[in-house]
């Protein structure tokens, strides 16, 4: 197993490109409006699939809208029942300064007779009006207590709602990450290579992370927000036409108000997420090579660049949040305009008689709830852009082609003795561009294969053809004279153990990490296999021995120490073929002939397979290929190829051949 890929310059650039991930995105929703998102490549596809994700929480979904469309018609009546607390209280202050004798009508007409109309007008629009009475506040608290009931159970409805919600959300953000993980394991190799780990990585944590909380945001709040819009609508209606088209002029004017500063705020937005990425690199690059900066002396100019480019970060995260945070207050002034107008205008109307006090009040609060919802429609834009975008970069992984199936009756190997052989296999990554052609091989059990050539020659290829991390083009590669395609993976890799240069430890253990290759292994046996690679040697020189906590880059012991416990790994494995890929090079030449001493004594009666380019060790090797352009041109023992003078010898002569350097005059 090899450690994370170093990621190239290009793809560096790529991820500064990109930004931070969209979950990184923070910040209130109308503080996001005008934010570039990464946009969908095909929005109303991608928009569907991904709600239809959500079908199996059917049931749960409906009970969602039921709750949330009750909770929004009761919040909607409420302030119109909440008019009439204000209807009784004005009616009752009005009436105690009337004469109790005569009716309603018989006081209206005699105001008339005095002219005044105006006051006239009032008292015949109050339709609780008690000539002479005070205010009623056993009617007032009955009110009261009515809307508060209403309100509350309003909310326990908004919250089952959004409970439901998330579980439905989470259930299903569950059962799309074990997708992928399924999805994962049943890719073949060939598509890692094509991936930027990172990449893969942003996919996996960062994407579906983005569209959990793209669905759980938008469908609540854009549920919640439509209904509310209806609704205030249809009251406003309701209520009074004219000051609901007041309301509604304001709609259009919010828009382009939104619109135009939105605008300009976003090319800020977008310089500051390249400045925070090219931030991002330049601290990546200095903490990683932080040694060779303060060995070259050169921490002025990276504290000059890093200055630099913080100041480019300043200004533009200073622009894109000033100019988008006067999105608030504009559409706060223009709210504010509106309820201006619209409280003249009602209380023109009160005046006349054409509308009651608590209505006009009722009004003010729908117009009030009117404009909130309209401004998180707004915000959920970008947001679900952002969410679909996520959605569709998983979706391309779900739909990226899996690995060639395993047979349906596969053989199972219970005692293989490692006997292998290639019988005219022929592979190539590019089919335009043949690798290996028609070659024939047999290793006998208990064979040291070594395996030479330069780089590109094809012989860490040979050995992935054995963990069939590859499908051959043609031929046929078979094991104990079954052929490979015949056996299950977990068969064939379970009787497999590897050992790349690249070493791979895991948060952990020392212990935890050798017993990876075994995870039944008992103390004695891991023990034993610490003692057969001399990590035993090292251990207990540890604070804590084999119970030292490895970090995930094993950063707290050398790099030997990391080859020999991954050795030691695939030792306890006890497989019938060992794969090693220059598994000794980075340790020094006193462990490398131990591990070598070891390996001869587990290689009884198993086969393996050794990929060196320090010609040096593989001296003991029963059999040496030499590889170019993906043929064996030659093969044959240590003593064998240097006799012959061919390509082995050149490559050993070339190795070490001491560097002669002409003196200058």
């Amino acid at each position: 197993m090899s450690g994370d890929r170093i990621l190239t310059e290009e793809e560096k650039a790529a991820e500064q490109r990109r930004g931070p991930a969209a979950s990184q995105r923070g910040g209130p929703p109308h503080m996001r409006i005008g934010q570039p998102t990464e946009k969908s490549t095909n929005f109303k596809p991608s928009a569907k699939r991904l709600l239809g994700l959500l079908k199996p929480e059917r049931l749960a979904l409906y009970g969602v809208l039921a709750f949330a469309l009750a909770s929004v018609i009761l919040n909607a009546i409420g302030p119109k029942i909440l008019g009439k607390a204000t209807d009784l209280i004005f009616a009752g202050f009005v009436g105690k300064k009337l004469p109790s004798e005569g009716s309603v009508d018989q006081i209206v007409a005699g105001l008339r007779a005095n002219g005044q109309d105006t006051f006239a007008d009032l008292v015949a629009g109050m339709p609780h009006l008690v000539p002479g009475a005070g205010i009623d506040f056993g009617a007032v608290g009955r009110v009261l207590l009515f809307v508060l009931a209403i309100y509350v159970v309003a909310s326990l409805l908004q919250w089952a709602s959004s409970f439901i919600l998330t579980g439905a959300v989470n259930r299903t953000i569950f059962n799309l990450r074990r997708d992928v993980e399924d999805k994962l394991n049943r890719l073949p190799l060939p598509y890692f290579d094509n991936q930027p780990r990172g990449e893969l990585l942003s996919r996996v944590t960062n994407d579906i992370d983005n569209v959990a909380q793209s669905l759980q945001q938008t469908l609540s709040q854009l549920l919640t927000s439509l209904l509310t819009v209806i609704a205030m609508v249809v009251m406003m209606l309701y209520i009074s036409p004219l000051l609901a088209l007041i309301a509604l002029v304001t709609i259009p004017i919010t828009m382009l108000v939104t619109a135009a500063i939105g605008k300009r705020s976003q090319k800020h937005f977008v310089q500051q997420w390249k400045s925070t990425g090219e931030l991002n690199g330049i601290v990546e690059e200095t903490f990683t090579g932080h040694q060779l900066v303060k060995v070259f002396g050169r921490q002025d100019e990276v504290r000059a660049s890093f200055k630099a480019k913080n100041d480019d970060l300043f200004d533009a995260g200073f622009g894109a949040q000033f100019i988008s945070g006067i999105i608030m207050p504009t559409m706060m002034f223009i709210g504010n305009l509106n309820y201006v107008i619209i409280a003249v205008v009602g209380g023109l109307r009160v005046a006349s008689g054409s509308m009651s006090l608590g209505d006009v009040q009722a009004f003010i609060q729908y117009s009030r709830q009117f404009t909130q919802p309209l401004t998180q429609v707004a915000s959920m834009a970008n947001l679900m852009q952002s969410g679909v975008a996520s959605a569709e970069r998983v979706f391309d992984v779900l739909d990226a082609p899996e690995q060639q199936a395993e047979s349906a009756t596969p053989v199972v190997l219970d005692d293989p003795h490692g006997s292998v052989a290639f019988e005219d296999v022929s592979f190539s990554y590019v089919p335009e561009t043949p690798l290996i052609e028609h070659l024939d091989l047999t290793v006998e059990p208990g064979q040291m294969v070594a395996i030479v050539g330069p780089t590109g020659a094809g012989k860490t290829t040979l050995v992935n053809l054995i963990m069939r991390f590859y499908e051959l083009d043609s031929g046929r590669i078979t094991l104990d004279g079954v052929d490979i395609t015949d056996l299950s993976r977990h068969n064939l890799r379970g009787e497999i153990g590897m050992v790349l240069q690249d070493t791979w430890l895991f948060g952990g253990t020392i212990r935890e990490n050798i017993a990876y290759g075994r995870p039944d292994a008992t103390e004695a046996e891991v023990i034993a296999a610490a003692q057969a690679t001399y990590v035993d040697r090292f251990v207990h020189s540890l604070p804590d021995g084999y119970d030292t906590v490895l970090d995930a880059e094993g950063g707290n012991i050398s790099a030997g120490e990391k080859q020999l416990i991954t050795i030691a790994r695939a030792f306890l494995s006890d497989p019938a073929l060992l794969i090693l890929d220059e598994a000794t090079s980075s340790v020094d030449t006193r462990t490398e002939l131990l591990v070598q001493q070891a390996m001869a004594a587990l290689r009884q009666d198993r086969t393996s397979f050794v990929i060196a380019h320090r010609l040096s060790t593989i001296r003991d090797a029963d059999l040496i290929l030499v590889m170019e352009n993906g043929r064996i041109v030659e093969q044959g023992s240590h003593a064998d190829l240097l006799a012959s003078g061919g390509a082995f010898a050149e490559l050993y002569a070339a190795q070490f051949r001491a560097a002669v350097a002409e003196p200058v005059e």
